[in-house]
């Protein structure tokens, strides 16, 4: 992992992760270790799916400025697509060995199980630090995606980018790195011989994140600045510029319509405008440099359509360029607006989403208070609330007229409603066989909640028909649980009861009792 001030925040913040979970590792901190590393490994799929999506379009940039000046961009185009081959052709290649790392695994999830480091010992490495045909595979592969990029990056000016693929993509000097005691061993060896399958798992996650890092380096670096000084005005598209986001009945409108690119140089031939369908003449508007500046009345409450087009003259040629926009007009206001997001109450042991606003005065301006009612950004606040049957949130703001407005509103609070049971995400009565019961997870659900809460699972009771009933800590069946189990008949209705469940996140709010779930053996 490349280690330089030129990282990518995103970079720097995967390289992070990383080296803490190695240290979690290296201090033996057991089965939550695991875990930990499943999570980072989950983190950092999620990102290279984002970046795939951010890759594609910085390409498809590319190619419509390859499209535009061939003679310029054609040959970066071909660059960029020689690298995204190499690395999907790399990428798929990890995939396909990570797939083949987990296929034997019952859940791709339970990370506390994958806690042997049998398989790739066995696929990468013959013994006496000799590799397998698959571990000398491994390495060439990363010699090979990084003399690939090196090869395609040629001898221009990315010595920044060469330098990080050199350091991303190394098998170490001649093959070799050192350990901790400084013992020079093969580099294969040292970065995955006797690791955890879920340490390795996220090692090779690691690659695909440095894979999907350096496609992004490379096309920012081929694009530079020319993505926004050189696109053509058939890219372009008008934006209605307006001092405020709302206005009152009888004032003047004093927006502008204007172009992404606002120098002088942007001044329209000819302006060709309708407000609500009517024609503009040349006293409702101005020219100013790249703008169209209005000067019309905001008219009655509502919505009103502005819409027409710009004519400019590109290389003796006329370029039409349409305008299309809304702009409101609103009644004055004498009282703010309060609004629970979910619902006309607000639940303990949950942040409850809460917009607040006063029409024509700017979120900034606007001050609310409560017990348990914060800020997240703008109108957008989350309300926890404490004890009590209700809230009351006071709203406060002054208009630009200088009228002070405040507005108090009451709120119902309610606790979180009591959560069912599951076995295998199913609650109440399930039929299921003894030997997918044996497997199977037990949960706790909020049935028609508005909030999408994850619950995790401490422990619960185990009843079999003529067993005593069985405690078991953790959310699946013990050894104790499993032998009970075995001494059930057919048709026979387990229960599983008691079950203690938790908000994650908020281990601290008491739940209500979980209802039970109840199971017939099918055999």
């Amino acid at each position: 992992m490349a280690g330089n001030s030129s990282l990518s925040p995103r970079q720097k913040m995967i390289n992070l992760m990383y080296l803490v979970f190695i240290a979690m590792l290296a201090i033996n901190m057991g089965k939550e270790v695991l875990s930990a590393f499943g999570m980072l490994n989950e983190k950092l799929e999620a990102s290279n799916t984002k970046a795939t999506t951010d890759n594609a379009m910085a390409l498809e940039g590319l190619s419509r400025l390859a499209e535009e000046k061939p003679e310029r961009y054609r040959p970066i185009l071909e660059k960029a697509n020689q690298l995204k081959e190499a690395s999907a052709a790399y990428y798929t290649y990890l995939e396909e060995l990570k797939a083949e790392m987990t296929e034997n695994l019952n859940d791709k999830h339970d990370y506390e199980k994958m806690d042997q480091a049998k398989f790739l010992d066995k696929k990468f490495f013959k013994g006496g630090g000799e590799y397998t045909d698959e571990g000398q595979e491994f390495v060439d592969k990363i010699d090979g995606y990084r003399e690939t990029v090196l090869g395609i990056l040629g001898d221009e000016n990315f010595e920044e980018i060469k330098s990080s693929v050199t350091e991303r993509f190394s098998s170490g000097e001649n093959g070799k790195a050192k350990n901790r005691e400084g013992k020079e061993i093969n580099w294969l060896n040292l970065n995955f011989e006797g690791f955890p399958l879920v340490a390795s798992l996220t090692k090779i996650t690691q690659i695909q994140a440095d894979i999907k890092t350096t496609e992004s380096d490379v096309f920012n670096a081929m694009l530079g600045e020319e993505l926004s000084s050189e696109v053509s005005m058939t890219n372009y598209s008008t934006l209605l510029e307006q001092p405020k986001s709302a206005y009152y009945q009888g004032e003047t409108f004093d927006g502008a319509i204007v172009l992404g690119r606002t120098d002088a140089t942007t001044k329209p031939h000819e302006v060709e405008l309708y407000l609500d369908g009517e024609k503009l003449s040349e006293g409702d508007y101005s020219l100013d440099g790249g703008k169209v500046r209005l000067n019309v009345s905001a008219g009655n409450p509502g919505d009103h359509k502005l819409e027409g087009k710009l004519i400019f003259m590109q290389n003796e040629e006329v370029l039409e360029v349409p305008v299309s926009a809304t702009f409101a007009t609103i009644t004055k206001p004498n009282a703010a607006v309060i609004s629970a997001d979910k619902m006309n109450v607000v639940y303990r042991g949950v942040s409850n989403p809460i917009t607040i606003s006063i029409p024509g005065i700017p979120d900034n301006k606007v001050t609310a208070s409560a017990s348990g009612l914060s800020r997240v950004s703008g109108s957008k606040y989350t309300m926890n609330p404490g004890s009590g049957r209700t809230v009351n949130i006071t709203a406060s703001g002054t208009l630009p007229d200088g009228q002070s407005i405040s507005t108090t509103t009451e709120f119902r609070i309610k606790d979180v409603p009591r959560p069912a049971g599951t076995i295998r995400g199913e609650s109440g009565e399930v039929s299921m066989p003894r030997s997918s019961l044996e497997v199977s997870t037990v949960g706790a659900l909020l049935e028609d909640f508005d909030f999408d809460l994850k619950l995790g699972i401490r422990g619960f009771k185990f009843k079999v028909p003529g067993q005593p009933t069985i405690s078991v800590r953790g959310n699946k069946l013990d050894g104790a649980a499993r032998n009970a189990l075995r001494r059930a008949r057919r048709g026979d209705a387990v229960q599983i009861f008691d079950v203690e469940a938790y908000i994650i996140g908020n281990t601290a709010y008491k739940l209500k009792k979980v209802s039970p779930v109840v199971i017939q053996l099918t055999n």
